[in-house]
């Protein structure tokens, strides 16, 4: 599609430029909605339709987050109506990732803003599923105020919802948030939830978290002998990286995408495993 080739270029031009990105989520909607004739030509009806419904929710309703230097725009599509989720699913999204973050909603009212609701989340995670997306969901192992009842709820809920892809890392605090004097979680406790949720759920893929790998030197090696099946590589430009720390001393930060992915694939080595590429879909049904 032409039209979308050209905004891309345009897109780019300005990053080479070094402008301070002022495009705004009206404009992201704008070229969705540009690609709406191209999409009628293919007869995919369907999809046009989604594509209109994805353009007005961009520009209606999406969340998001403007680094201080105002370089980048992320959208982040976190809780929708299922309507919504239903539009990007038949727009060609299939793939989601929400994490559930505790099962306790007295923990839950402790981390975030008091305007999000942890049923609401769950009902979102539900809906995903039914939707027929590959759903992924977690907890931070050691967020501040988490016990050992709450763990225990989380596992239950995991249990029931089933998901394809389970996200645990320890908790490991930020200068610039509340929690920043707050410990770490630990890398035995983490190691222990992954090897007890791989026996729960057997099928599902679990990540070895660069988070691991940061408060231990070979705890991404630590993770997959656990009971983990997936290593996510960090391939994003190295100028960018710093714009979204989610947390202190992350590991493979200064990490050109190359060499990081030649790291990883070398440690995966070290311990018996081989690194593959492929698409890598969920064996959960």
């Amino acid at each position: 599609m032409k039209i979308i080739q050209e905004a891309a270029e345009t897109v780019m031009e300005n990053k080479k430029e070094d402008l301070s990105m002022k495009r705004t989520l009206d404009e992201i909607g704008m070229y969705a909605m540009a690609a709406k004739p191209h999409m009628q030509l293919l007869g995919t009806t369907k999809k046009n339709q989604a594509l209109e419904a994805v353009a007005n929710a961009l520009n209606e309703k999406a969340d998001y987050l403007i680094a201080e230097n105002e370089k980048v725009r992320l959208c982040v599509i976190q809780e929708r109506e299922r309507e919504e989720y239903e539009a990007y699913f038949a727009a060609g999204a299939n793939r989601f990732l929400l994490r559930h973050e505790t099962a306790n909603e007295a923990h839950y009212r402790t981390l975030h803003p008091a305007e999000l609701d942890l049923n609401h989340r769950k009902a979102c995670l539900r809906n995903l599923k039914k939707i027929g997306y590959q759903v992924g969901s977690g907890i931070m192992v050691g967020s501040p105020g988490q016990t050992a009842e709450h763990l225990a709820e989380d596992l239950l809920f995991l249990k029931e919802l089933n998901p394809h892809m389970i996200g645990i890392g320890p908790f490991i605090p930020q200068k610039d948030t509340p929690f920043r004097e707050e410990k770490a979680g630990t890398l035995e406790l983490t190691l222990f939830l992954l090897g007890l949720l791989r026996l729960m759920l057997p099928k599902v893929l679990l990540p070895s978290t660069t988070a691991l790998g940061t408060i231990h030197p070979k705890g991404r090696e630590l993770g997959i002998l656990a009971g983990a099946n997936v290593v996510m590589p960090n391939l994003s430009p190295q100028e960018n990286r710093k714009l979204y720390s989610l947390y202190d001393n992350k590991r493979s930060m200064g990490d050109e995408a190359a060499e990081g992915l030649a790291l990883l694939k070398a440690e995966m080595e070290s311990i018996g495993y081989r690194v593959v590429s492929a698409r890598g879909d969920s064996l959960v049904e």
